[in-house]
């Protein structure tokens, strides 16, 4: 399982010309799903993300979480992070995890996310054409990937 996270002053997700998610503040997350991952993955993501002191405390050091920070969480299903190039300029999904495997794993990313937070996490719309609006903030991006804990 992998996450591009981006800490936003705001991000929010369309989807057939209607928004149907928006945050202030906290992170977008974009997560990709490969066909084995496991809820180990999912546990380890789901807590490193949650507890990823990446905004700023009172003397503009990163050394607070989302959660000490009382941020937001938008998390988007996206399979093309999982995008593989090694055979040409066509990028090949065959890593990344069918929808009828992917949907139930990201839903339960989702669940997991929200018990760790205390609340609700906002979500794209699986399998849908999206269009994300975001302003991340530093800019800050950092990448995660539960095979690749770094």
């Amino acid at each position: 399982m992998r996450l591009l996270v981006q800490r936003v002053r705001e991000a929010s997700v369309e989807a057939d010309g209607n928004t149907v998610a928006r945050i202030g503040a906290g992170l977008l997350v974009l997560a990709g799903i490969a066909g084995d991952d496991t809820a180990d993955d999912r546990e380890w993501l789901a807590r490193k993300l949650v507890e990823l002191r990446i905004f700023d405390d009172d003397q503009g050091v990163m050394n607070r979480s989302v959660l000490d920070a009382g941020g937001d969480v938008l998390a988007v299903s996206q399979f093309t992070l999982y995008a593989s190039t090694r055979k040409g300029n066509r990028p090949s999904w065959s890593r990344a995890a069918p929808p009828e495997i992917a949907a139930p794993q990201f839903d339960a990313l989702v669940r997991v996310l929200a018990e760790r937070l205390g609340r609700p996490v906002a979500t794209g719309r699986f399998g849908a054409n999206m269009q994300v609006a975001l302003v991340n903030d530093g800019p800050v991006t950092i990448w995660l990937d539960s095979r690749n804990r770094e």
